[in-house]
């Protein structure tokens, strides 16, 4: 039996509506995406619905394959937030 996934970081590094939103602007599909990265579509349904985090790492090669900024990805923080 698989073990169980923990949970993703709370709060995640990235906004999960953003990376589909610009994956849906940039014309490309999750598989096209994950192809793109070399990833797995899996990995892109997880990361789009925030049941998984984007690392800083993973997050700058989306916006790389996206052409986008990171900082369209990455989670917004309210002011005076650690």
């Amino acid at each position: 039996m698989a073990a169980a996934r923990r949970p993703p970081k709370a709060p995640l590094d990235h906004e999960p509506e953003a990376v589909t939103y610009a994956r849906q602007a940039a014309g490309l599909t999750m598989t096209a995406l994950a192809d793109r990265m070399g990833v797995s579509v899996s990995l892109i349904s997880e990361i789009e619905s925030g049941t998984r985090n984007a690392t800083p790492q993973r997050l700058r090669a989306l916006a790389e394959a996206l052409n986008c900024p990171v900082v369209v990805l990455q989670r917004k923080q309210s002011v005076g937030a650690p």
